[in-house]
């Protein structure tokens, strides 16, 4: 049974952290903004496990691409790339001891802010994508 309510609430929240990290990009906060690109991706692909039914925890991407895969979705190598390249964003892009010195935000630039917040479109728009095919299976 498809549970479309909490697939939503999860989707619609990963949908505003894609849209904070935007504006994180263009107010020059890339770490933060490469940080909730991750969080908007991981927000996705746990819509799409809550909406099924079977809701995971965790924070690896690559991990909870592994779950969905068990539901019998094919995972296109493009998406398993960018939950490998989100991944990278979780805690370096936050915490001063990841770094032998400085903070995070001495070393993140624009690029990478742009780079994660495309690979996050990527991913939630391939999450719509199942769940509209798993909506018409019914």
């Amino acid at each position: 049974m498809l549970d479309s309510v909490e697939f939503e609430r999860w989707f619609r929240s990963a949908r505003l952290t894609l849209d904070s990290a935007r504006r994180d990009a263009l107010c020059g906060d890339f770490n933060w903004a490469c940080f909730k690109a991750h969080q908007a991706a991981e927000k996705a692909l746990k819509a799409l496990l809550w909406g099924v039914g079977r809701p995971r925890f965790g924070r690896a991407l690559s991990r909870l691409l592994e779950y969905i895969s068990e539901l019998g979705v094919e995972v296109p190598e493009e998406v398993l790339r960018a939950c490998r390249r989100l991944d990278r964003f979780y805690t370096p892009t936050r915490y001063p001891d990841v770094w032998c010195e400085g903070v995070p935000e001495d070393y993140y630039v624009r690029e990478d802010a742009e780079e994660a917040i495309k690979l996050a479109e990527c991913i939630l728009s391939w999450v719509e994508g199942v769940w509209g095919r798993f909506l018409r299976r019914g």
